[in-house]
């Protein structure tokens, strides 16, 4: 999609801001729902959206708005954010409904949370919450209100192909979100829009100025919502306090016990700060954690060395294309290099082989696969093989 400055560029944003929502018809003629947070990026898809001349409504999920959360600025659909979608929607003229999902969102996201950690995985919430309350209620809303299409100020490309919608990583690769995206069902992609997804943040915040928005400067979310300050130990002991029971930190090679952790939940695999076991001859980090026997096994940085990891629950969004793989296995890492082994469809289990030994690899986390900058889709990371394992074997 041409992004840039065309004949039927908007005065106010200098974008031809109807090919950002690639409309089945005349703008005037269609209904265009946006699922507004309160953030900037939300706001400015809204201010968008209304520039085309179609109808526009917002719609705010209130998902988390109790305990140290309540009134936090960026904690995603809390407190003061709902204000600012709805002084937004005010100023743009356009309706905006708030719906409260705190119930659904607990039940699907928070408390999973919790049990993740209990179980000595590293969950990915904002993932859950896409798969969940957030994105599957708003397609359903929206749908019920006869909209045409669902955007959202994601920082993703939807691209259409010959054989339909794709979904490719944002051309701001400091912005990109196709991580926490890799579970969009092809039903949902020919439905959804992301028009901000060749757009550069500064650009974005330009729109905001420029439309008199009041969230123009506001800064980004940085902690998962429902998590004040990071200190998501704190949550899961609060929802599980067996969390917190201490346990032993046990080398991985010799067996011996270095010390006592303060609850299994405090840790996660790659972890090397916070452990309190000093005057060791290396450094050590958290290989794995046993949840059974509230052991943290900790050993040197090489034990972390994965060659290969089982990935459970899959989405496959359209065909897998021949040519070489990528994937992250963190948010904030790179792509790198893998084969997958056995059929990669949906809710299957395929092995994900490195072409490197990657590190830090941690159970709960999530996959994803790119061909290029095309997502292809991923799973749930259920279970690792070291190089060591393979060593030991041998």
């Amino acid at each position: 999609m041409d992004i840039t400055a065309t004949a039927k560029a908007s005065p106010t944003f200098g974008l031809d801001t109807a090919a950002l929502f690639d409309l089945p018809r005349p703008a005037n003629e269609c209904r265009i729902v946006v699922a507004m947070s309160g953030g900037v990026d939300s706001s400015v898809v809204a201010a968008l959206a209304a520039d085309t001349g179609a109808e526009v409504i917002g719609i705010t999920l209130q998902l988390y708005d109790y305990g140290a959360a309540t009134g936090r600025k960026g904690a995603c659909c809390a407190g003061d954010d709902i204000a600012d979608a709805r002084a937004v929607s005010d100023r743009l003229g356009i309706a905006h409904y708030v719906f409260d999902h705190e119930s659904a969102f607990r039940d699907s996201v928070v408390e999973q949370f919790a049990d993740e950690y209990l179980a000595g995985r590293t969950p990915v919430p904002c993932i859950r919450c896409n798969m969940g309350p957030k994105f599957t209620d708003l397609f359903r809303m929206a749908r019920e209100l006869g909209a045409d299409c669902l955007a959202t100020g994601h920082y993703v490309r939807r691209l259409e192909t010959p054989t339909g919608p794709h979904l490719y990583r944002a051309n701001d690769p400091t912005r990109d979100q196709s991580y926490f995206l890799y579970a969009t069902t092809q039903d949902q992609l020919d439905y959804i829009r992301f028009p901000l997804g060749g757009l550069p943040k500064t650009q974005v915040r330009e729109l905001a100025e420029a439309a008199g928005l009041r969230n123009a400067a506001k800064p980004d979310s940085q902690d998962i919502c429902f998590v004040p300050d990071g200190n998501y130990a704190k949550i899961v002991k609060s929802l599980r306090p067996e969390g917190g029971i201490p346990g032993d930190i046990v080398h991985a090679l010799t067996g011996d016990v270095l010390g006592e952790h303060k609850g299994i939940v405090h840790y996660t695999v790659g972890q090397r700060k916070g452990l309190d076991i000093g005057g060791q001859p290396e450094p050590l980090y958290v290989i794995a954690l046993d949840a059974e026997t509230r052991e943290v096994r900790v050993g040197p940085k090489r034990l972390l060395a994965v060659e290969s990891a089982e990935v459970i629950e899959t989405n496959c969004i359209g065909e897998l294309p021949a040519g070489p793989l990528t994937a992250k296995v963190r948010s904030l890492a790179k792509p790198v290099p893998v084969t997958l082994e056995g059929d990669f469809g949906d809710n299957a289990t395929v092995t994900l082989r490195f072409e490197t030994p990657e590190f830090g690899v941690a159970p709960g986390q999530a996959a994803v696969i790119y061909a290029g900058e095309r997502v292809l889709g991923g799973g749930w990371i259920n279970a690792t093989h070291s190089v060591a394992q393979s060593e030991t074997a041998a």
